[in-house]
């Protein structure tokens, strides 16, 4: 424990217990994205809760309803355990914060299942395949953007974004709704279970290759962890098909090192303006 305790991702989604169902957390600053938090961040904390409620290691499928945006510095999570099973176990979670008036808010609501990604069998049948992605080198650098450009939570990350997908970023969206890129931890962790519910999140919204800009917020999002990701970053390909109303939805697939698909999502996020 003391050794991942250096890492940034564990020290700020570390919970302590306070009571049966019961958790609290001081959530980072660090993972900022405007004046809120990032909602996988936030997600990877609520999932670190659930995971000491229950008798399961692993998320298998988290899904959230953000409600309100979630602000760094102290909340509380109550999880609440639904049923326990040999295989798997499923339980709630919400994330409160006190607002500005003294009132307790909740931020987002989570449901669960969690089970052991290590006890799974090695029978893949899929006709998915990993992301084109050029070799890190090839790719653009996050950290090579301008400081006032990058969001804090950029510096937690190690960002190689797929030069394919990047026209908006030029003023050029292609309006493909597709990014791509490489993902790692700034300070070198490597990826688990918990990390992915942040992953899928880490990325700038396909909504800017539309030709969208500023803020994204999530509605609902829905993670399935596939396997436990081996050592190394990973590619991460996000695509939309459907922008309409104000509102589109974004799928995710994150791959691993040994190109083993271990994590895919989709959320519905908001748009507020165009270009």
């Amino acid at each position: 424990m003391a050794e991942t305790a250096l890492h940034e991702f564990d020290r700020d989604t570390a919970v302590t217990r306070g009571g049966p169902g019961v958790h609290d957390v001081d959530l980072s600053a660090g993972w900022s994205i405007g004046h809120g938090l990032n909602g996988g961040y936030v997600l990877a904390v609520a999932g670190r809760a659930l995971a000491e409620s229950l008798p399961h290691p692993d998320p298998f499928t988290v899904t959230a309803h953000y409600l309100t945006a979630t602000l760094p510095g102290p909340a509380r999570i109550r999880t609440d355990v639904a049923r326990t099973g040999n295989t798997t176990s499923t339980a709630s979670a919400g994330v409160f914060q006190t607002d500005d008036e003294g009132r307790e808010t909740e931020r987002i609501r989570v449901l669960a299942t969690y089970g052991d990604l290590d006890a799974l069998t090695d029978e893949v049948g899929t006709t998915a395949e990993p992301p084109p992605i050029p070799q890190q080198a090839e790719c653009f650098s996050a950290a090579d953007s301008p400081e006032e450009l990058k969001p804090e939570m950029g510096n937690r990350l190690d960002l190689r974004l797929d030069p394919h997908t990047c026209g908006w970023a030029l003023g050029e969206p292609s309006g493909r709704g597709e990014i791509r890129g490489w993902l790692g931890l700034a300070d070198g962790r490597d990826h688990d279970p918990l990390s992915l519910l942040m992953a899928v999140d880490a990325l700038p919204p396909t909504a800017f290759d539309y030709g969208v800009q500023g803020w994204v917020p999530t509605v609902e999002l829905t993670v399935h962890v596939r396997a436990m990701p081996a050592p190394g970053p990973v590619r991460i390909a996000l695509s939309s098909r459907n922008l309409a109303g104000g509102y589109l939805e974004e799928d995710a697939e994150v791959w691993d090192s040994k190109d083993r698909l271990v994590a895919q999502s989709r959320q519905l996020a908001r748009t507020l303006r165009r270009r």
